[in-house]
């Protein structure tokens, strides 16, 4: 599945669904850091790669990088977060 073909929530509605975005080691590969979203009931929503975010804002300062990560997190929640 592309980019192109998934479906995200728009930001107030991820946003009134996140409760939590974790950084934590994948179960799978022990060498691979992933940020984890939860809902408001403490439900695993989605996750992203670490290294893939990080490679997406890597030109915003220090100062700047947890909300930009934020807020390109909350701009992707897939629709189907919504049935969980």
């Amino acid at each position: 599945m592309s980019d192109n073909d998934i479906k995200y929530l728009s930001v107030e509605e991820a946003g009134r669904l996140i409760g939590a975005i974790q950084e934590e080691e994948d179960i799978e590969r022990q060498d691979r850091r992933i940020l984890t979203v939860y809902n408001r009931d403490n439900k695993e929503l989605c996750w992203f790669d670490y290294d893939e975010i990080m490679e997406i804002v890597k030109d915003v300062s220090k100062f700047e990088k947890q909300e930009a990560v934020q807020n390109y997190i909350v701009a992707h929640i897939p629709d189907w977060a919504l049935d969980i």
